[in-house]
Order: C-alpha cells, then sequence, then structure tokens
C-alpha cells in the first residue's frame, strides 16, 4: 500500500472514496470487468493529457501501464473470456482495483498540490511511482495468462508491460532534484545572515518554477503554510524548514512581484470567510444520523478538537477547557478525579470526524482556538533563516508603507499584519524597523480595508511588551486609535481598536492615559452595549483593566460605563468580566453610589449569584460585598432587602469555588452586624472564618479579590 504521508496529506484537500480501500466482493465476473473498465478509463481521460510540471516520466509511464490494462480488460469486457474467469484472474483483478485507485490517488495528489510541495517531496513521490510499479510486477506475475482466453495481440502487451515492470527501477528526475537543492540552498544563505541576489531568486521562482505573479506565489506559501499546519511528526522537511521556506517565499513575492493584488479585490474589501453556523445544525439540514462517538459528552454536539483528558475520556476542547475553568477537578463522564489538566489531541479521531463531514457535505471549520495553537506551534523556535528573511520582508514592507501608492500601503499593512501574527521576534523588529508611525498615518485612511488592517497590525505588534511603550510614545497614535475605536470604518476595525486599547492597558501606568483620552471610555460603553458578541467581549476586558486603577472611577461613571457594565450582567458573554469591573469601582464611595443609583445593578448581580459560571457568582458576590462595604448604610439595606440572597449565600458557601467562600462569609458577617439582617441571616457566617469582622482590613491589592480570564487573540 501507498505511504499514510499520501493519503493523509491527500486527505487535507479531499478525503478518497470508501472505494479506495475496499476491493468489490460480491460482483460477478462480467460486472468486475466492467467496474475495472470504467476506473481504468477514468484515469486515461484524467490524466494522459494533464501536463504535469514534475514527476513527468513516472506519470506517463503510469498512465502507459494503465492504458495497458484498460486494453486487457476491454478485451475482457468483449469476450466470453471474461464471463468464465479462473479464481485466480479473480483474484488478481480484485488486486488490481485496488492499485488502479492508488494510482488515481496518487496521480491526483500530484496534479493538486503545490509546485514547492512537490519539488520538497520528490524523493517521496517517485518512491510512491516505484512502489506501485513494484506492486503491479507482482500482480502481472501471478496473473494466469495462459488460463485466459487472450488474443495475440493482446496477450504481448500483456507480456511486454510484464517485461517493462520487472526492468523498472526507481526513477528520481535529476533535474528537478537540482532544483530542490537549489532551494534549500537559498535558505542556506539566509540561515548564514546573507540574502540571495534577487537575479537568481527571479531566475528560479520566475524561469525555472514558473511562478509568474502575486497571485501564484501566494498559493505556493499558502499550500506550504497548509502542510505546516498538518504536519505529521515523521515527514520531511520539519515545521522549522518549512517555517524556514516560507518566510523566504513571501519575501520573495514581494521582490519579485511588487506590491499587485488584483486577485484579492482590495477596492470592494477584504475577503472574508463566511459566518460558521452551528454544527448541529448544519448537520440537521442533511438530514444524517451522526456517530455517538463524534458528539461531546458535555456539549453533545459534533466535536471540532476533540482532546483526551487524563482519566482517557475523549471530550471538545472548549467544552472541558470551560468545565476545568470553573474549578471543576472531574472528569465529567466518568466523576473520577483527574490527575492533571493537560489536554492531548486526539488526532486519530479528528481524521474521523473530518472524513466523515467531508463525505457527507457537513463543513467543519477548525476552532479559533485550534488556530492559535496551530500559529504558537508553527512559530515556536523560528530558525535563523526564517528570521532573516522575515526581517527582509519587513524591511521592503516598510519602504512601501512609507512610499508606496495607497493601494501598495493597504496591501503592506495587511502583510505587516500577518507577519507579526506569530513571534516575538517578528514583532521586535516589525517595531524596530519604524512602522508604527507609518501604520498610525494608515488609521485615518479613507480605504476601509488600509485602517481595518492597520489597527489590528497595532493590535499584533502591542502583544510584544516593548512595543507597548512605542505605541503609547508615538505622537497622536493614541488618539487615533481611540477615533478608529469611534468611528471606524468596519465593525472589525472597531473591535480590534478596542482590543488594541485592552492590550495597551495591560501597564498600569497607561490605564489613567488611555481613560483621560477624549471618547475612549465612552466609545468602549457604546461598543459593550450595541457591538457583536466579539465585540462586546473586547470593550468589557479593556473596561475592566481601566477598571484597575483607582482614578479612573469618575471618569468611567461621566463616561457611561457603569450603566453599560451593569446592562451587561445579563449577556452571558461578557457578565463575568462585566460584575469584576463592577465589584472594583463600588471600592470606592464614588463607584458605589453611581452603582446604587443603577436599578438593574443589584438584581443582575444577584441572577449571576443564582445562575452564572462559577467565576461570575464569585465576581457577583465580592461586588456585593464591596457594595455595601463603600456605600453606606443605603446601599447595605438595598443588598439585604434583594429576594432570595439567604438562600444563595448559603450555597455558595457550601459550593462556590474557595473566593466565592470567603466572599459569602464576609457578605454574611456584614449582614449580622445589620440590625435589619439579623432575624434573617442569624448564625449563617458561623464556622467560615474566611475573612475578618472588620472592613479596616480587607486586602489592600485593588484588582487581587476578582477574578477575570484575559487573553489577546492575534487577527
Amino acid at each position: 500500500m501507498a505511504s499514510g504521508a499520501i493519503f493523509s496529506s491527500l486527505r487535507r484537500r479531499r478525503s478518497p472514496t470508501l472505494e479506495a480501500f475496499l476491493a468489490p466482493v460480491d460482483l460477478n465476473d462480467v460486472a468486475l470487468v466492467q467496474t475495472l473498465v470504467a476506473v481504468a478509463s477514468e484515469i486515461v481521460s484524467c490524466f494522459s493529457k494533464r501536463r504535469f510540471f514534475f514527476q513527468r516520466k513516472n506519470w506517463r509511464s503510469l498512465i502507459l501501464r494503465v492504458e495497458a490494462f484498460q486494453l486487457l480488460l476491454e478485451y475482457l469486457g468483449n469476450s466470453d473470456s471474461g464471463s468464465c474467469l479462473p479464481p485466480t484472474a479473480v483474484l488478481c483483478l480484485k488486486e488490481l482495483y485496488l492499485l488502479l485507485y492508488r494510482s488515481k490517488i496518487l496521480l491526483d495528489y500530484c496534479a493538486q498540490s503545490s509546485k514547492l510541495w512537490l519539488l520538497l517531496q520528490n524523493h517521496s513521490i517517485s518512491g510512491h511511482f516505484h512502489d506501485l510499479n513494484q506492486e503491479i510486477s507482482t500482480l502481472l506475475d501471478v496473473f494466469p495468462v495462459k488460463d485466459v482466453g487472450l488474443s495475440k495481440d493482446v496477450r504481448e502487451q500483456v507480456e511486454l508491460l510484464q517485461r517493462q515492470s520487472r526492468r523498472a527501477k526507481l526513477f528520481i528526475d535529476m533535474k528537478d532534484d537540482a532544483l530542490r537543492v537549489r532551494f534549500f540552498s537559498f535558505l542556506e544563505e539566509f540561515e548564514n545572515g546573507r540574502i540571495p541576489d534577487s537575479a537568481e531568486l527571479r531566475s528560479f521562482y520566475v524561469e525555472k518554477l514558473q511562478i509568474l505573479d502575486a497571485g501564484s506565489c501566494r498559493t505556493e506559501i499558502e499550500a506550504l503554510e497548509e502542510q505546516i499546519v498538518n504536519h505529521e511528526g515523521d515527514i520531511e522537511p520539519t515545521i522549522s524548514v518549512l517555517n524556514g521556506l516560507v518566510a523566504m517565499t513571501r519575501y520573495c513575492r514581494f521582490l519579485l512581484f511588487g506590491f499587485e493584488e488584483d486577485e484579492l479585490g482590495f477596492e470592494s474589501g477584504i475577503r472574508k470567510k463566511p459566518k460558521k453556523r452551528l454544527i448541529t445544525q448544519e448537520i440537521a439540514e442533511t438530514f444524517l444520523t451522526v456517530p455517538k462517538d463524534f458528539y461531546c459528552p458535555i456539549s453533545l454536539d459534533l466535536m471540532r478538537d476533540p482532546v483526551i483528558i487524563s482519566t482517557g475520556q475523549t471530550y471538545d476542547r472548549s467544552s472541558i477547557s470551560r468545565w476545568m475553568e470553573e474549578g471543576h477537578t472531574t472528569c465529567p463522564k466518568t466523576g473520577q478525579m483527574l490527575a492533571h489538566t493537560r489536554l492531548v489531541p486526539n488526532r486519530a479521531l479528528r481524521n474521523l470526524i473530518v472524513q466523515w463531514c467531508t463525505a457527507h457535505g457537513v463543513p467543519l471549520e477548525p476552532p479559533e482556538i485550534m488556530d492559535a495553537m496551530d500559529e504558537g506551534f508553527a512559530s515556536a523556535c523560528p530558525t535563523k533563516a526564517a528570521l532573516e528573511a522575515n526581517r527582509a520582508t519587513a524591511t521592503l514592507l516598510i519602504q512601501q508603507l512609507a512610499d508606496g501608492s495607497q493601494a501598495g500601503k493597504t496591501v503592506a499593512a495587511r502583510e505587516i499584519r500577518l507577519l507579526a501574527k506569530t513571534g516575538k521576534e517578528n514583532r521586535a523588529f516589525i517595531a524596530e524597523a519604524g512602522a508604527i508611525p507609518h501604520l498610525r498615518n494608515l488609521l485615518s485612511s479613507p480605504n476601509a480595508v488600509a485602517q481595518e488592517n492597520s489597527v489590528t497590525a497595532l493590535l499584533n505588534l502591542s502583544i510584544f511588551d516593548k512595543n507597548k511603550s512605542r505605541i503609547m510614545d508615538e505622537e497622536g497614535c493614541l488618539r487615533s486609535i481611540v477615533d478608529v475605536l469611534r468611528f471606524g470604518h468596519t465593525t472589525e476595525a472597531r473591535e480590534n481598536a478596542a482590543a488594541t486599547l485592552f492590550s495597551l492597558s495591560a501597564v498600569h501606568d497607561y490605564k489613567k492615559i488611555i481613560a483621560d483620552e477624549a471618547g475612549a471610555v465612552e466609545a468602549l460603553a457604546g461598543l459593550l452595549q450595541e457591538g457583536t458578541p466579539r465585540g462586546k467581549k473586547d470593550a468589557v476586558t479593556a473596561l475592566f483593566n481601566l477598571s484597575t486603577h483607582t482614578e479612573n472611577c469618575v471618569r468611567m461613571i461621566e463616561a457611561g460605563a457603569v450603566t453599560a457594565l451593569v446592562g451587561a450582567l445579563g449577556n452571558e458573554g461578557v457578565a463575568e468580566e462585566a460584575a469584576g469591573a463592577l465589584a472594583l469601582i463600588v471600592r470606592q464611595p464614588v463607584g458605589a453610589k453611581a452603582v446604587v443609583n443603577e436599578e438593574a445593578a443589584v438584581a443582575g448581580l444577584i441572577g449571576m449569584m443564582r445562575c452564572g459560571t462559577p467565576r461570575g457568582k464569585e465576581n457577583a458576590v465580592a461586588a456585593l460585598l464591596e457594595l455595601c462595604r463603600s456605600g453606606g448604610a443605603a446601599a447595605t439595606e438595598r443588598v439585604v432587602k434583594a429576594p432570595a440572597l439567604a438562600g444563595l449565600l448559603q450555597t455558595l458557601l457550601f459550593t462556590g469555588t474557595k473566593r466565592a467562600r470567603r466572599k459569602a462569609a464576609s457578605l454574611a458577617r456584614v449582614f449580622q452586624r445589620s440590625e435589619n439582617a439579623a432575624l434573617h441571616y442569624g448564625g449563617l457566617g458561623v464556622g467560615y472564618a474566611f475573612a475578618s469582622n472588620s472592613t479596616t482590613t480587607r486586602d489592600t491589592s485593588f484588582a487581587g479579590d476578582v477574578s477575570v480570564p484575559m487573553s489577546i487573540s492575534v487577527l
């Protein structure tokens, strides 16, 4: 059989049909011959006139063998010999069925793969052609030619094919292999800190490989990137080498073809992936029954990224990660204690799910978290060659940002955005080379695509800590980011501007500067109220960061952030962060007063204690506790009179997280000191010495008692 590399690589494009692996078992002799004639004819018609750029001799040799089999099979189908074949001939024909399908898969793989990938796999693919030839030779050796009534012409053709197959040896095209060696020699030059001669690069890519324009070059880059994402450990070249080759080809794309981007239609906007619907909805519309092993036991949805936990059970990554984040330490299915929290990808199951979805036409896009992991995996431990090639590319891009046309600047901003997605080294030298001032200028561009790419590039650059100061120190840059947040041409641009403010606000000294920037907090509050789910998430995390600075409290109240945060308590996607921000704001009397004045505030926090996630409940009870401590008697009375609070506190004391239990016990003690609360909560806090009775001894760390998950996604 052909090696797993061929099938796994092809599977990433289009899964082979089931017939590729199963020989027909219930066909009579005539039907078997007819089926083989159809398969052989399909191969000849599809590939005999197609021009292969590599593997030309191996391709022609295989097609000639298939044509010889076609002649034999057509003779059997048109004569009486095919209706009563000896058992040995039937077995040989069934084996031929498998060989023909494997030949089709190999030829299809060569036809669909990119030039650079075929070049890299020159030896391996030549070996697969040779393996097929050897198995054809073996088949012909045992085929009972004398027992099958063949005409003299057909018998001579079969005997000729036998002799040719026996003499055939592994053939590796030396011209192709010389190109492969030359490809690696360019990479070695980058590894040694030298940029290859541009004339030699042009000769290789344009004249030798016939990569004639920017679109073709981009296709080659995307094909290599796909191989990186789907890389299997036993396949050469390694991921680090592939990363270097991608970086080098990206450099050549701009060096040789400039900044033409007709195929992307920049005037009409960015190409968007279609929005994903629920997988269950996609399947329901096809009226299919999904194998039960493909379902996640938690979400009951088709798994997109199956992982194995310590008990051996498999779950979808997003579902089990959420389960663990909520503080659970047991397996949801078996109840066993988890020995560790590592998640091991179940690649075998994912491959089966992908094959099933492909066979039944069910869309299965990779999850966002998986994309992020792939990016991190692909960029881990970059080689010097990759770094040098990326550095050379960045120089070209920044030069285009400075001196190019509007269309060229748009392309350059997009490429810097992509280059800054992976690796702190890339983010560092892009900023060091002077990209930030030029990206700032593009933020005010009337071109929506240019603006979106530039603000997203700044977001990706800001993930590297040293770049935060470069962005904040650049005159007018913060103002421009806020303007994009307020008036950006696209939703994505406004959302990414909010995410950039969140990233920058990770530095404590910048929190006050950002909050004081005119319109910044107002725009974040507006995005939290009216934005998309992702926009709301970006806005609430940015507001949370700003709320950790004590001097921002009044500014956030005046800007309407408190109203927006209270409203967000009813939104499951952002409720945790909203409650966490409110818990920080109410630590100051002026913040507590503003929250008490919001009619829905206490009810919203009580609702989170009842129905929220463990972290959400924790933040909600912390906010109520701080509201009582800082808001005075009126605030305390309002909280005390909240219905069902006693039962909710008791539940938290027994089932909440450690921090939630501590906060609940402290809140119970606050109520015990209240004359009105004595009847309702007498003895509630007994035995739960999680916090002092005195408010003067509470933790002085402003944000330490609030739990909010923080992460920044590169885009």
